[in-house]
């Protein structure tokens, strides 16, 4: 029997290597059925971050049906989703390179259906009665902000689209009855995030298939609405955070009832188009999945009686909900089994994978195991966080020491972090490292009060929560408290730059396309999140003096301590010379800084050798701040 060795934590070698991490794992985008046929797009890494359309049928197995450079993918508010729609084997979806819509014919012909005019659609619904598609468009042409509105694409031909619904800043969902006779859909105006408010739409569709006068069934300045969707007799469902979670409710015979009402969110921020939380399989049982103290479960629900059923499965998240009578399709995962297409049989409640994303199955013995924690924080409150200590079965570290950790705080803000199998945190877990992944105030899944927390507080309360969880993880004697680093992506990056340079509790950090100006953002954003800093810190310019007070970029003289920053050149959420001008300002200062720039990214990286990249980057960094070499042989990360 073999002994462990013992070497300092971060310098434990691993075979889940940078470059097999980045390449390995493939990102799930949309999902859509039809029928028992399967449709999805898969984020590649190892092609250039290309979102590939594939199909599954049974008995065939899994087949490419676009080859490669297509890449289905649409701008619409820059994040996307809703990217392609089926109907009978055919397919319509949005192509990356020109933003058009193309159809795709049973014989696997390719034809254009919308202009090449630069504008720009999604959440696209089939509307067979009327051979034509219900979509969301956005129209940059026009002068100032671009232009939203609900219009009809062909399904045949190439075509005008023809406006049916405008006026409102944004749309999402429309979804026409099973009839034929109504559409539904959400909308939105500034300064509300469709989580903070939005409303659902009801109007008659004319013989023409032109919407009659709407009206507002759901929704407001401070109700939020997601999902939409019709039963098979015409009920119109959606979920609600009227009461506090967004709970299951539903439109009938002209009336308004809750369908199920619990302390759980049977939805999520809908940061993209097309996310689906629920189904019906049949006219009288929904397949849905909710989340209750940050862990999702999946279940059928009668709605007439309320009632809920778990399904016992061993996954601990759910998304992408799809379900036929006898069938259900869902994204799942665990925190030792990556996210994968999972296919539930209802009669039995067996299941399938019918895609694994990540292509390198992990070996159980080196999978770091998250515990959910709970602490006390700033405001007398308490936040949450998910501790994965460090794991590897042939390494240990010495008695006398205590592995750094490092602090994740994800993006959004409004998003969370589920306890799913990630190949970058067990990245870190398996060198020797402990990690935290905070689920900060203003994060989903712990009801409407916990998310509307940050209102007003961001850069404080999420910062709080963050500093309180690690002072947590050093108390439980889980971290050295002198080597703590903070890492996060855009909303999660300016999170860890206010950490660094207003406080003192981390000792490095690293900002992933990070914010560091709050007013150069609300000014050059993009259209979707342009007034979202009017809830999160306050009006502009009335509160101009907390984005000057919140912005690091203004208080350089306060951060001391090393700094890595990596950025995408192509960033048009948050651009290039947020980073360049903090990078900038440390180096005249003469705090230690890296800086990372990557041509072709975006907001977020998507190329197998740039994720690759900046894993072994941030590696190699926080091991020349805390003293240990790494064993993986990786390029010095030169600090100046």
């Amino acid at each position: 029997m073999s002994r462990s060795r013992v070497l300092p934590y971060g310098s434990w070698p691993s075979p889940l290597a940078a470059s097999g991490v980045a390449a390995g794992s493939r990102r799930l985008g949309d999902v859509v059925c039809d029928g028992a046929d399967v449709y999805w797009t898969e984020g590649r890494p190892d092609e250039a971050g290309r979102s590939a359309l594939v199909r599954w049928r049974a008995g065939a197995g899994v087949e490419e049906l676009l080859a490669a450079p297509s890449s289905v993918r649409t701008r619409v508010h820059e994040y996307g989703g809703g990217a392609f729609t089926v109907d009978a084997g055919r397919v319509w979806y949005a192509e990356f390179s020109d933003q058009r819509w193309y159809r795709r014919d049973l014989d696997g012909g390719v034809a254009p259906i919308t202009p090449g005019d630069g504008r720009r659609f999604a959440d696209a619904a089939p509307d067979p009665l009327r051979q034509r598609l219900l979509a969301v468009c956005e129209d940059p042409r026009a002068e100032g902000e671009p232009e939203a509105a609900i219009v009809a694409l062909p399904s045949d031909g190439l075509a005008e689209p023809e406006v049916l619904v405008q006026g409102a800043d944004f749309y999402a969902s429309p979804r026409p009855a099973p009839a034929g006779d109504r559409l539904a859909w959400l909308a939105w105006d500034h300064p509300n995030m469709p989580w903070d408010g939005s409303g659902l739409w009801l109007a008659d569709l004319g013989p023409d298939g032109r919407p009659g006068p709407a009206r507002q069934l759901a929704g407001g300045p401070d109700e939020s609405i997601f999902q939409p969707g019709w039963s098979p007799t015409g009920d119109l469902v959606f979920a609600s955070d009227a009461g506090g979670w967004w709970n299951l409710r539903r439109w009938r015979g002209g009336e308004l009832e809750t369908v199920c009402e619990r302390e759980a969110d049977f939805g999520t921020p809908q940061w993209v188009f097309g996310l689906r939380t629920w189904a019906f399989a049949g006219a009288d049982r929904i397949v849905c999945t909710w989340c209750e103290a940050g862990r999702w479960r999946l279940g059928r629900l009668a709605p007439d009686a309320g009632r809920l059923e778990p399904f016992d499965l061993p996954f601990t998240w759910f998304g992408n909900v799809h379900a036929g009578p006898d069938w259900a399709l869902v994204a799942a995962g665990s925190p030792t089994e990556p996210v994968s297409l999972v296919r539930l049989d209802l009669r039995d409640g067996s299941h399938e994978v019918v895609r694994a994303m990540d292509a390198q199955r992990p070996d159980p013995a080196w999978v770091s195991l998250p515990e959910a924690i709970a602490f006390d924080t700033s405001d007398g409150e308490r936040a949450h966080a998910f501790l994965y200590p460090p794991r590897n079965p042939e390494c240990e570290g010495p008695t006398s020491e205590r592995p750094p950790l490092l602090v994740k705080s994800h993006g959004g803000p409004t998003a969370a972090s589920p306890a799913v199998y990630d190949p970058r945190v067990q990245f870190w877990t398996s060198r020797g490292f402990a990690l935290l992944d905070v689920n900060y105030r203003g994060s989903s899944g712990y009801g409407r009060r916990y998310r509307d927390a940050l209102r007003e507080r961001w850069g404080e309360a999420d910062v709080a929560d963050c500093e309180a969880g690690a002072r947590a993880a050093v108390a439980r004697g889980a971290a050295d408290a002198e080597r703590l680093a903070i890492s996060g992506g855009s909303a999660g990056g300016y999170t860890t730059l206010c950490a660094l340079t207003f406080g003192d509790t981390f000792r490095a950090g690293a900002s992933h396309y990070g914010i560091s100006d709050l007013e150069a953002l609300a000014r050059d954003t993009h259209k979707f999140e342009s007034r979202y800093l009017d809830r999160l810190v306050g009006p502009l310019p009335e509160r101009r003096d907390r984005y000057l007070a919140r912005s690091p970029l203004h208080h350089v003289e306060r951060l001391d301590c090393p700094m890595i920053f990596f950025q995408g050149l192509e960033d048009r959420v948050v651009l290039p010379d947020q980073a360049e001008a903090m990078v900038a300002a440390l180096r005249a200062k003469g705090v230690p800084v890296a800086y990372l720039p990557f041509e072709g990214e975006q907001h977020g990286f998507r190329r197998a050798d740039n994720i690759a990249r900046a894993l072994e980057a941030e590696l190699a960094f926080y091991g020349r701040v805390f003293g240990f070499t790494p064993a993986d042989p990786i390029p010095e990360i030169p600090l100046r």
